[in-house]
């Protein structure tokens, strides 16, 4: 009864802590023992979780398009709120326990009662609504989104009342029982709101992906992809004073945490169980957190077969030959090495392990191309940059910091000269690498965020995304297809002759498209896991994809 995939939230009432996983479970432990009391699932992703203040429930909010309710303790199903129309990214208790508050990658802010059915919907929202919170006395509800916005409804008028431009993605936010707003920014900073002024703290490095309030304590805890958390204690001003920080240990997500009430903080992972940070002693309680084995990524190079995934381990025809310490997303092959690289934002060798690069914030893609016979990396950064390394005697050495988006890097690919890049933003570009002059960028190139991307030819790139399309791009044009996937398509490929698309994702289908033909030809779903990624295996002739179950999945070309 414990995960197997990465711990996405995580919350706290007494003897009780209940953990959201990409495995869609829902667990419930013994804070005292660490050990799994019940178990809760969903169709899909668990994103969070969260008890109510009286003790007796349990929400969940799911990529499954739904929030549920369970009873304590033995995490029994009593409804299910089913009115969003996708993920659902967070769910939270009004303070007298009565009601539920959702928010969803449909951009809209729901209020449910505990029978399940909606009594408001709260629509202004331009972007994904990625977090929530209610005001103490339950009259008003806080969101924040990747619209760059912080809006707070009412109740009672059922309408927005206030907004405040922050004009940068925000992740996370807080309130306090006076009022005062905490959220965390992807600059890395906390915004303080308190009435209409607004207030920054440089708090980390990179992008602050959770942050966690405690009002008896008058605590802030951040967490952010540059590795650390930090640890606030508020002053009579307002302004938050650093008591601590620390480096997140390899198995941490920053993106899931819930301070405790005897002060320790305990945190999501990429394994089995949560892990526990004691303040007072500076130490990590990293018991039974067993790395999962979910893969992200697969390679063949030419009659050897690469995987890696979220433990880090480097596996070579099934083998495990390298550990990598960290989750690792990608991995490319030059003629000489085969390079990974992941959370820690630490590019590797994979055959060895050997350290080549440390960046500031995680990798997410990467590829290798050859210009005038000179073979170069590109590797994109979840906060925005390509880097790009030539391999020279004894290593590698970064060529180009190029800055292209305010957001991750979520797919790479190259024809003709010509680097083509896909953002979480929806945004796209086109590089001249002879010079990397930007040739062309298109915001909102997809309706939500777009996830990977290969070259069809010297002129065409495709592009996959949340939206279930397949976009074809080209200087002069652009072709949509709608796919048959069910949810957000993750990963593309293409065949050495240039025929076949085959598409994945998050819901573990797969979706042949053909090119010259401009239809889809077959669809299958060999797991019930997401897809991670795709790759065109040479000596077989067929694709091969790897999933967040650990497995390989093959698939043959269509004639």
């Amino acid at each position: 009864m414990i995960h197997v995939g990465p711990i996405a939230g995580i919350s706290a009432h007494g003897r009780y802590i209940a953990t959201a996983g990409y495995d869609n479970k829902v667990i419930l432990w013994d804070s005292n023992t660490h050990k799994p009391l019940a178990r809760g699932m969903h169709d899909h992703l668990v994103n969070n979780c969260a008890f109510s203040p009286d003790g007796k429930w349990l929400v969940s909010a799911s990529s499954d398009y739904s929030a549920r309710l369970w009873a304590l303790p033995a995490l029994r199903l009593t409804s299910v709120l089913s009115d969003h129309g996708d993920d659902v990214d967070m769910a939270v208790f009004s303070p007298d326990s009565q009601y539920i508050a959702t928010c969803a990658l449909d951009r809209q802010v729901r209020v449910f009662n505990l029978q399940g059915e909606c009594l408001v919907s709260f629509k202004g929202h331009t972007g994904n609504v990625l977090a929530l919170a209610w005001t103490s006395d339950g009259r008003h509800l806080v969101s924040t989104s990747v619209d760059g916005t912080i809006r707070q409804w009412d109740l009672t008028s059922r309408s927005e009342f206030h907004r405040t431009d922050l004009n940068v993605r925000t992740d996370s936010l807080e309130i306090s029982a006076q009022g005062v707003i905490y959220a965390g920014d992807d600059l890395g900073r906390i915004v303080i709101i308190q009435g209409e002024q607004t207030h920054y703290v440089q708090a980390h490095r990179a992008g602050i992906k959770k942050v966690v309030w405690d009002e008896a304590q008058t605590m802030l805890v951040c967490l952010s992809y540059d590795r650390t958390m930090s640890m606030w204690s508020m002053a009579e001003s307002g302004d938050p004073q650093e008591k601590a920080r620390t480096e997140l240990p390899e198995p941490i997500w920053a993106r899931a945490a819930v301070i405790l009430p005897n002060g320790k903080v305990a945190t999501g992972t990429f394994g089995s169980t949560y892990a526990v940070f004691d303040i007072a002693s500076n130490s990590w309680n990293m018991n039974d957190v067993v790395a999962g084995h979910g893969l992200n990524d697969v390679l063949k190079v030419n009659s050897e077969l690469y995987t890696v995934g979220d433990a880090g381990t480097v596996f070579q025809n099934g083998r495990p030959i390298a550990e990598m310490g960290s989750l690792c997303n990608f991995l490319v092959a030059t003629k000489t090495n085969v390079l990974t690289g992941g959370q820690m934002g630490t590019l590797f060798d994979a055959r060895s392990g050997k350290i080549l690069y440390k960046h500031h914030s995680p990798l997410n893609c990467g590829l290798v191309y050859v210009d005038e016979d000179e073979e170069f990396i590109v590797i994109g950064a979840y906060t925005g940059e390509l880097l790009v390394f030539h391999q020279e005697a004894g290593g590698y050495a970064l060529l180009h910091e190029i800055k292209v988006y305010e957001n991750a890097v979520k797919g790479l690919s190259y024809a003709n000269g010509v680097l083509f890049s896909v953002c979480a933003s929806t945004d796209i570009a086109w590089h001249r690498v002879a010079d990397w002059s930007l040739l062309k960028e298109l915001d909102h190139a997809h309706d939500k965020i777009a996830n990977d991307c290969c070259a069809i030819d010297d002129e065409h790139f495709a592009t996959v995304s949340r939206d279930r399309t397949l976009r074809i791009w080209s200087d002069r044009k652009t072709e949509i297809y709608p796919s048959p996937h069910p949810n957000s398509v993750k990963c593309i490929s293409i065949s050495q002759d240039r025929s076949n698309v085959l598409t994945g994702c998050y819901g573990g289908t797969l979706a042949m498209f053909n090119v010259p033909k401009r239809r889809w030809s077959k669809v299958s779903r060999p797991t019930v896991s997401g897809i991670s990624s795709i790759t065109w295996d040479e000596s077989n002739q067929c694709f091969l994809a790897s999933s967040y179950d650990g497995h390989i999945y093959p698939m043959e070309v269509v004639a």
